[in-house]
């Protein structure tokens, strides 16, 4: 059984170095990855079904993370999402937590870091 994954990111260099780390963890599992630019791409993968992890960034023009936090959050949809940020500050960590993310993981990222958030909540 494989793992699908949406990155969301409005950054493409950003999206392409996560995606690739990505596929370099999980080298023994089947795992499907797509992209997106926006908030709004992100919910249309969320609203899907068919994803089951979501790497989210805070900071994107026309729907921010926040706000797909919180449409994720209303309608109910199945998607884990781990948040991906610079900014560190107490409060947004706090606020993505209640929103329902599974984890605030700090940009720049480290791969062992992501490997460790992977295998504790058992994609890996």
């Amino acid at each position: 059984m494989g793992v699908a994954i949406v990155v969301v990111d409005d950054s493409r260099s950003a999206r392409r170095v996560l995606c690739r780390e990505i596929q370099e963890l999980f080298t023994e599992k089947n795992i499907t990855i797509d992209e997106a630019v926006n908030g709004i791409e992100a919910l249309q993968f969320a609203r899907s079904g068919k994803y089951d992890l979501m790497f989210l960034d805070l900071t994107m023009p026309v729907m921010d993370g926040y706000e797909v936090l919180k449409a994720i959050k209303s309608e109910g949809l199945s998607i884990k999402v781990i948040v991906l940020s610079a900014d560190i500050q107490p409060k947004a960590q706090q606020l993505v937590k209640e929103l329902g993310a599974l984890e605030f993981l700090c940009k720049p990222l480290d791969c062992d870091t992501v490997l460790e958030v992977l295998r504790e909540h058992n994609f890996i």
